[in-house]
């Protein structure tokens, strides 16, 4: 049975007790993910002495008995039999796998991360979207001050950028740009702009509507996803193991203003799909989505 997290114990601060915390929680990741532990790990990494080390290791085996049995020949704690995580983030594949791609990008310093020992790892390359930090710094200011800007940008329909009043609101991201969403005082409508086509930002325009008057922002819809009908039964099973799905369903929630980019990176922004190798998945309630799909283009 998953036990809860230690509370704090009394007598502590909650720095102290926290930072305990913070070590059971390592402790509790490194058996998980790498089935060992040494005193050594703790020291290292937190700059503790080993004395400390070895009651936080006590407390942990204090917490969770089974967790750990030490292996007095290679002199390490390791991962019991019936090894249950304390912490759940720390059973979670997406929480080692995206420290490990946080490390290997360069996000994270490795010191930083809980993850210990590495196998090798490559990342598929894609170009780097360079963004001015003090653009990015203005909005920033602008969505916490709920601040009208003037922005010099570059549009894709014409040559030469153009200033113009926005009302910034919240930041997205397509999957591989960052956008902010923000109230375009010319159009008089919510849009997203691409952050990395902001050439130039100064806080002289006053302020115009925001969040609670975007609609598409505050509306969220439900992608319903099947494998192509098309597959042989085989190939179902995959792609239904690849999403996650449950019952021959994977179903995605997302704001109506982010459905476009999920469609386009799905490959599922145009009715008539590939064949069903390449597409792999179709969307089962594309009819009751079309309401919001010009909006969304």
């Amino acid at each position: 049975m998953r036990q809860s997290p230690v509370p704090p114990l009394s007598g502590q601060s909650s720095a102290t007790s926290w930072g305990q915390g913070r070590r059971l929680e390592f402790i509790d990741f490194r058996l998980r993910w790498e089935q060992r532990l040494n005193r050594a790990d703790l020291t290292s990494f937190f700059g503790i002495s080993t004395p400390q080390a070895s009651i936080d290791i006590a407390k942990y085996a204090e917490m969770a008995p089974a967790n750990l049995v030490y292996d007095r020949s290679a002199k390490v704690y390791v991962a019991g039999s019936a090894f249950a995580p304390l912490f759940p983030s720390t059973s979670s594949p997406s929480r080692f796998l995206n420290e490990l791609l946080a490390t290997e990008v360069g996000v994270l310093a490795p010191e930083s991360s809980l993850v210990g020992w590495r196998p090798s790892l490559a990342v598929a390359p894609s170009p780097g979207r360079a963004l001015d930090a003090t653009i990015l710094a203005g909005l920033l200011s602008a969505i916490r001050e709920g601040a009208g800007v003037r922005v010099l940008y570059q549009s894709m329909s014409r040559t030469e950028p153009l200033w113009r009043g926005i009302t910034p609101h919240a930041l997205a991201n397509d999957g591989f740009r960052w956008h902010v969403r923000a109230y375009c005082h010319e159009r008089a409508a919510f849009r997203d702009f691409v952050i990395a086509r902001v050439l130039e930002l100064e806080p002289t325009e006053a302020s115009g509507p925001g969040a609670e008057a975007d609609a598409d922002w505050g509306t969220e819809v439900e992608l319903v996803l099947v494998p192509h009908p098309k597959l042989a039964k085989a190939k179902r099973r995959a792609i239904e193991l690849d999403y996650g799905m449950r019952d021959g369903e994977a179903r995605l929630t997302c704001r109506k203003a982010l459905l476009f980019y999920v469609l386009r990176h799905l490959g599922l922004d145009r009715a008539d799909t590939d064949s069903p190798e390449a597409a792999q998945v179709v969307l089962k309630n594309r009819k009751a989505l079309e309401q919001h799909l010009p909006a969304a283009a």
